[in-house]
């Protein structure tokens, strides 16, 4: 378990960095950014370890891999202001 943990961390700590590359100009600070992702990735593995036992690596890693993104997710923002009213505005 402690493996599936520091595995996990390390994921989404990668997950998050890797998010910080490719778009700095729609995420909040780099520290809240890698901080979710470590923490969107150590509750996916823990969700996943406890929905499937004593599963595999993998599955708990693919587990802790959607939550990750998903958190990391909830912290875009959009990419520009809405340029006019829409037509049925």
């Amino acid at each position: 378990m402690l493996l599936e943990a520091l595995s996990a961390a390390i994921l989404g700590l990668a997950l998050a960095w890797a998010a910080t590359r490719r778009l700095p100009h729609r995420l909040p600070a780099r520290s809240l950014v890698l901080a979710t992702g470590v923490a969107g990735a150590l509750f996916g593995a823990f969700v996943t370890h406890s929905a499937l036992g004593a599963a595999s690596l993998l599955a708990v890693l693919l587990g802790s891999a959607a939550v990750c993104a998903a958190s990391l997710s909830l912290l875009l923002r959009p990419a520009g202001r809405l340029r006019g009213r829409s037509a049925t505005a």
